[in-house]
């Protein structure tokens, strides 16, 4: 008799069956998407971790002025609707960039469709300027994508640059940023004008499209390895044949002459460190 009442009833086993098999399917759910959710979010921060993109190190700008933010194929614009020059541009340079794909260099400057057609500058503003379309983002920067070659020759990646400094001393800096890349990858560079007068100097016919003439132009470049290190250079806006090292200053300088904070993402006491120095020995220049 008492066995007979500890005995189940077959009806009773199988709700007490499913009942556990429920409780097994929503405690599986339940910790796969808990950790599930987990384990996507950090795969994506080591993925995006692994594939540095510019916007890590995006500078910000501390004295006010127009700025109009272009994502691009590989690098950004700070555009200025004002000077219609870039505030600054920002790019990554890794080793394999630098080398390239040997994607040809394609000499066609266009008006940037990101821009109002009635307010955007093309490539004819520059006629008669006695001003190069003088690349902030350089093409030797883009070989490696062709949509990348595209974006680098909008005029929001241009400024109004004396001929000599643009096939000179700017561009021996632009290869041995590329050397750096190569010894270094990645380097993070930003660069761009500089306007000690105002009011401005202006070039181009068409009114409202009128281009501001940089005074100098800097470049600032953080390698952000083992030991980070960070240099700065100011050029004037004319022919020079002075050596590279001469133009060298530290980034300090430069944010003080720019208004824009470069760096400010690294930790405080390596930005601090990094951006009072400048050391052309320690670039091999």
């Amino acid at each position: 008799m008492e066995e007979n009442k500890r005995r189940r009833s077959p009806k009773y086993v199988l709700i007490v069956s499913i009942v556990l098999v429920i409780a097994v399917v929503l405690i599986n759910m339940f910790w796969s998407w808990a950790f599930g959710q987990s384990y996507q979010q950090m795969f994506q921060r080591v993925r995006s971790l692994s594939k540095p993109t510019v916007r890590m190190e995006q500078p910000r700008l501390t004295a006010k002025r127009p700025e109009l933010m272009l994502q691009k194929t590989g690098f950004i614009i700070s555009f200025n609707t004002e000077t219609n020059c870039p505030n600054y541009v920002a790019w990554y340079l890794t080793g394999s960039r630098a080398k390239g794909r040997n994607t040809k260099r394609k000499d066609l400057f266009e008006g940037d469709p990101a821009i109002a057609k009635e307010r955007r500058i093309e490539y004819y503003d520059y006629n008669n300027t006695r001003y190069d379309r003088g690349h902030m983002c350089p093409s030797g920067d883009n070989k490696h994508n062709s949509k990348a070659m595209d974006d680098c020759f909008l005029m929001t990646n241009m400024c109004p640059q004396a001929h000599n400094l643009n096939i000179g001393a700017w561009n021996d800096l632009e290869q041995e940023c590329r050397r750096w890349a190569k010894n270094y990858s990645p380097v993070a560079i930003v660069c761009g004008p500089i306007f000690d007068k105002r009011p401005y100097r202006y070039v181009g016919q068409r009114k409202g499209h009128r281009i501001a003439v940089p005074d100098r132009f800097f470049k600032v470049v953080l390698m952000n390895g083992r030991v980070p290190k960070a240099i700065g250079f100011i050029y004037p806006n004319k022919d020079t044949n002075k050596p590279m090292r001469h133009f060298a200053v530290s980034v300090d300088d430069v944010e003080r002459q720019t208004g824009i904070d470069f760096f400010y993402q690294l930790d405080d006491k390596v930005e601090n460190k990094i951006e009072a120095v400048c050391n052309p020995a320690a670039w091999n220049i």
